[in-house]
């Protein structure tokens, strides 16, 4: 698979501004004014006029979106909310009956899932940080049934294995096109995302119930765990279906750059932490050829890192110019707080990319989320202590 490397033109005035507040003992990053009302107007490269919009906000960070079929919202917050936004109005109270959360580290409450047959059996997942023995996390997948306004029936379908620290607590899920439930599991934890009998640093397949699809590709391999579908992920901040292709695209963050796209293949291992494009945060490279025979290599490598955050592809009507674009939420570039922005990505019939945009620099978000609603606009979330928001993109008219 052909390896497209991504530095932008303006990663060496950005690295400059790091180097030298270092070498001046002074602070690192862009200040970040307060969000205001809105709404913004702002042209694009090949979508021009769009409108951002506020939808709701006072969110404490929101870490993912589902749409319900009434196209009501799901907003999950980290600190272990779980709120609707009904009619465009967020409802004052949280849905209750989730998770008991650790929110040390990046842990807590984070995605949520709406299982397809949905009008049929209510059910929705959800990943989180499971508090476990002396004070650890545990990334975690439960699935409940929503009836009005509270989750019953709540249970846990998988839950990894607890290290010390609070480094890879995240996790994400989403639904194949095979109807398989995918979960990934941090595995910024020592070797564990290499290691066959542990469940950290993997993506994990199973049936919408928990059980084990016959048709897993470690099923009946000795020394392995039945769930896993790749292995050898960081820390995967995004995943999803893709809705033209049907595979299942993901993407993690390196260390100190060499964040990653990867197309995912059944029993793929993906590297980490044998090889990357990332160096480790004292500076020294991971390894000297981040290509390795019988490793799977990325669709696509952030050099420096945005921190990536959140996926969709587009395949509305409203703005015709995306149609089939990548967009990436991206929290903050080369590790400058306040440089947070919402990528476009152009793939060709090839997956090569051909062009790419930073949307909305002007308001200096971190951009945690990102999908595509029923009606065609886009959907993000800010991720901020006290004043989260979510954002609309519409067009301009």
């Amino acid at each position: 698979m052909k390896i497209i490397c991504c530095v932008r033109v303006c990663v060496p005035s950005l690295l400059s501004l790091f180097f030298i507040g270092h070498a001046f003992g002074q602070s690192i990053g862009v200040p970040v004014p307060p969000l205001g009302e809105g709404p913004w107007t702002l042209d694009t490269a090949e979508q021009h006029k769009i409108r951002v919009s506020v939808v709701a906000r006072g969110l404490s960070h929101p870490w993912a979106i589902a749409f319900l079929p009434d196209e009501n919202i799901l907003v999950t917050e980290r600190p272990g909310r779980l709120r609707l936004i009904r009619d465009g109005v967020l409802d004052s109270l949280p849905i209750s009956g989730t998770p008991n959360v650790r929110t040390e580290g990046n842990g807590g409450l984070m995605d949520v899932a709406v299982h397809p047959e949905f009008s049929e059996n209510g059910l929705i997942y959800l990943t989180y940080t499971k508090p476990m023995e002396n004070g650890r996390g545990a990334p975690a997948l439960a699935v409940g049934r929503l009836e009005g306004h509270v989750l019953t029936d709540l249970r846990d379908l998988v839950v990894t294995e607890a290290y010390e620290g609070n480094s890879g607590l995240n996790g994400r899920v989403a639904f194949g096109s095979d109807g398989k439930v995918y979960m990934s599991t941090g595995g910024r934890v020592g070797d564990a995302a290499q290691d066959p009998m542990s469940l950290r640093g993997k993506v994990l397949r199973l049936e919408d119930d928990g059980t084990m699809p016959a048709d897993n590709p470690f099923l009946n391999r000795f020394n392995y765990r039945p769930e896993i579908y790749t292995l050898g992920h960081r820390n995967t901040l995004g995943l999803m279906l893709h809705p033209n292709t049907g595979e299942m695209w993901q993407h993690e963050n390196g260390p100190n750059g060499g964040d990653e796209i990867n197309i995912l293949s059944p029993g793929g291992n993906y590297g980490w932490p044998i090889v990357s494009f990332g160096r480790f945060y004292s500076g020294e490279r991971v390894n000297d050829n981040p290509v390795r025979e019988g490793l799977e290599s990325p669709l696509l490598v952030w050099l420096p890192a945005i921190a990536a955050s959140g996926i969709a592809v587009y395949t509305g009507d409203q703005f015709p110019a995306w149609k089939g674009n990548v967009f990436i939420g991206s929290l903050r570039m080369g590790g400058i707080p306040g440089t947070g922005h919402l990528q476009r990505i152009v793939f060709n019939e090839r997956t090569e990319e051909m062009r790419r945009e930073l949307m909305l620099t002007e308001l200096n978000r971190r951009i945690r989320e990102v999908r595509e609603g029923p009606d065609g606009f886009l959907y993000l979330l800010t991720d901020e202590e006290s004043d989260g928001a979510l954002l609309m993109i519409e067009p301009a008219i």
